[in-house]
């Protein structure tokens, strides 16, 4: 997983979105606000992943595909909705199978995106309570394991002043020391 500043140039959100010269994200600074990501090969994955669900408390999983080929006509549709700036009040915890995408997570208090470009092989945890978003790249493809909690769910919460006081955001701004 590569991890840079999103250069928040207008333009199509399935290019990378780099600035020249790149402005790399440090683990340091993805510590800083929870952002957890590993990096197993596909190949004889599944006892690591075992392992980190096991310890994550990881109970249900499921594998999805996002492509114009396995959407059909929803394809458009989902990618807008993805991109919108949201939380979600559990954990989203991908590991990537094939193809490539980004996911953008909000530095918190600097409020800039910091875009996470994954490939197979990438484990990524997005912690409850942190504004991101999702775009696939120029590839239009990706195959994910979610892992879950608890039962298989994904309710968004789109940025705003509600979800600015939503409990579970408040919970994580404390955990990364921001806020009362």
């Amino acid at each position: 997983m590569r991890a840079y500043y999103y250069d928040n140039v207008p333009g199509d959100q399935r290019l990378p979105h780099d600035y020249v010269p790149s402005r790399p994200v440090s683990d340091e600074t993805l510590h800083s606000i929870n952002v957890k990501h590993w990096q197993i090969p596909v190949e004889g994955h599944e006892p690591k992943i075992n392992a980190i669900a096991k310890e994550r408390n990881y109970k249900n999983r499921d594998t999805i595909n996002v492509s114009k080929a396995a959407m059909g006509e929803i394809y458009e549709d989902k990618i807008k909705t993805f991109f919108e700036e949201r939380m979600h009040e559990d954990e989203e915890i991908r590991y990537i199978l094939d193809g490539s995408g980004f996911f953008d997570v909000r530095e918190t208090p600097t409020d800039a995106w910091i875009r996470l470009a994954v490939e197979p092989g990438d484990l990524l945890v997005v912690p409850a309570g942190i504004y991101h978003r999702f775009t696939l790249d120029e590839k239009n493809y990706i195959k994910a394991l979610r892992l879950f909690q608890d039962e298989p769910k994904w309710v968004p919460h789109n940025r705003g002043e509600a979800t600015d006081a939503n409990p579970y955001r408040l919970a994580y701004l404390k955990t990364i020391g921001v806020g009362a």
